[in-house]
């Protein structure tokens, strides 16, 4: 009788469940659009369970990565990678192939599906792996693979097992893999749903990448909300807005710099909707709020990491709120704001371990737990217990809480660059840079810049008698790392240092933030 009763009162929470929902109760609505192809919700239900059939054989128990632009493909895999029994490995598309080789390695992956646009990348990130996984190529073979599989569904018995490693770089520079379970990603899917108002009746455009955060969770968010998915491999400023007009697009997600493209694009005119817009890594400028309002978009403002599923904290928006003039509701907009509906109260924390005052001038250091929160790091429990040393996730990020309760940042602890969106350790660039023959010293740090919100640059000592441009130096570490971690200003000469010859950093960037409000963008 208990045990009865345990079934009929508990099911493990998994974020995979939505499709089964969407299918059973939407299932002739459509579900995604990609290209000229599209599939109602009981189309792209059948077609992640055969994705699943199809992988379970191949994977053997080990992850399953996916290296592909948001397209159908990586859509499926967030459903059928799951139901095949093991995690989802979504792999950042703009890696060189040694950082694809790296997170192919250490996630011991058993299978890799790719779109064929990166067929040169993964040849080369494969030809050095002792133990590469099987090789699947999107288009024909994926297709024949689904054609012949036996839909499988395979359901996690513990709601906190593996659902899928995140890999992001970390302040040591080699890239950390971070847990997410099903429980998470289920509660904080419901999040995003209950935030951004999705509906049956929305319409989701893929403007952030899929790979990131499993795009926060939106994955099944949409799917939750049985909305539809409108698939963009690439954010071209043109096409995004022939699809607001011909999807009738609801909603969309992306970095600043996404918000700047759309705003001042040649084809940017006044929609005749409402377009919801959720925008992190950097507060959106006075100036693009203004403009985005004008052309219909309403943005809101986000904050999370890696290691926190996505935003975790969102600037909640008050009526009240709506009364007061354009500059005082972007200087409210531009905070990090308050615990999403799902999260715990997120904390402010001094050196003592204290909660620093509500006055909006303590700085210390901002703390999150609760359930989207990850399981820790992959195969590395060090470096787990030291971010959280006390049951709270130290996120690196330093901010004030104001008499309101809303969080804002005002500078980083970590030395992690957020460039776009995209995370860079600047360890990791200046060990690249340090390898060049010529050079003896190097300090990396973040510099303000008006279209990515900050960039990496390279300060550099060379050998006595060398001779080394700018461009030689940038072109080097684009030989050995993502284009997009290259130094975008490099500065030759004698670096700052203590007595004792450790290189003073801060001078640095009290130079380059000089009159810059925070030393965050």
């Amino acid at each position: 009788m208990t045990a009865d009763l345990d079934m009929l009162s508990f099911e493990p929470l998994t974020p995979v469940s939505f499709l089964d929902r969407a299918a059973a109760a939407h299932g002739d609505r459509p579900a995604v659009v990609d290209g000229e192809r599209r599939w109602t919700y009981a189309q792209l239900h059948d077609r992640c369970r055969q994705l699943a059939g199809a992988l379970a054989p191949l994977a053997g128990g080990r992850p399953v990565a996916v290296l592909a632009p948001n397209t159908h493909v990586l859509l499926e895999a967030s459903f059928g990678v799951p139901w095949a029994g093991v995690p989802l490995v979504a792999v950042n598309t703009r890696l060189s192939a040694g950082e694809v080789a790296y997170i192919l390695e250490h996630s011991e992956a058993g299978v890799l599906v790719h779109d064929p646009v990166f067929d040169e990348l993964v040849d080369v990130a494969l030809a050095g792996l002792a133990d590469p996984p099987r090789r699947i190529r999107a288009g024909e073979e994926y297709e024949e693979l689904l054609a012949a599989a036996t839909p499988t569904a395979i359901v996690p018995a513990d709601e906190r097992a593996l659902l899928s490693i995140n890999y992001t770089s970390g302040t040591t520079g080699r890239p950390k893999g971070v847990m997410y379970h099903h429980r998470g990603a289920y509660l904080q899917a419901l999040a995003m749903v209950g935030h951004t108002g999705l509906s049956p009746s929305a319409v989701h455009l893929w403007t952030l990448p899929m790979f990131h955060c499993n795009g926060w969770c939106f994955p099944w968010a949409v799917t939750a909300a049985a909305a539809m998915h409108v698939c963009l491999p690439k954010v071209d400023p043109s096409e995004v807005w022939r699809l607001l007009r011909a999807e009738g697009v609801t909603h969309l997600e992306g970095a600043p710099t996404v918000l700047s493209m759309l705003a001042y694009a040649a084809d940017a005119a006044p929609l005749d909707g409402t377009v919801r817009v959720a925008t992190g890594g950097a507060p959106p400028s006075p100036a693009i709020l203004r403009r985005m309002g004008e052309l219909g978009f309403d943005v809101t403002h986000l904050y999370g990491l890696t290691e926190t599923f996505g935003p975790a904290m969102i600037c909640d928006w008050r009526p009240e709120w709506n009364a007061l003039d354009g500059e005082a509701q972007a200087r409210l907009k531009a905070r990090q704001g308050v615990g999403n509906m799902i999260s715990c109260t997120a904390r402010v924390i001094g050196d003592d371990g204290a909660d620093v005052p509500a006055d909006g001038v303590s700085v210390g250091q901002i703390a999150l737990r609760g359930n989207n929160v990850m399981l820790g790091y992959f195969k590395d429990p060090e470096a787990t217990r030291a971010a959280a040393p006390d049951g709270w996730f130290r996120t690196g990020d330093l901010g004030v809480v104001h008499a309101d309760g809303y969080v804002e940042l005002r500078d980083r602890s970590k030395d992690v660059i957020i460039s776009g969106g995209e995370n860079i350790a600047s360890v990791e660039v200046e060990q690249a840079i340090a390898d060049h023959p010529a050079v003896v010293e190097v300090a990396v740090i973040a510099v303000p810049d008006e279209r990515w919100g900050e960039v990496p640059a390279a300060y550099v000592t060379v050998q006595e008698g060398a001779v080394v441009t700018e461009a030689e130096i940038v072109e080097f570490v684009q030989g050995r790392l993502a284009r997009f971690k290259a130094p975008k200003r490099v500065v030759f000469g004698e670096l700052p240092k203590t007595s004792t010859g450790k290189i003073q950093k801060y001078v640095l960037r009290d130079k380059a933030w000089a009159g810059a409000e925070r030393r965050i963008q």
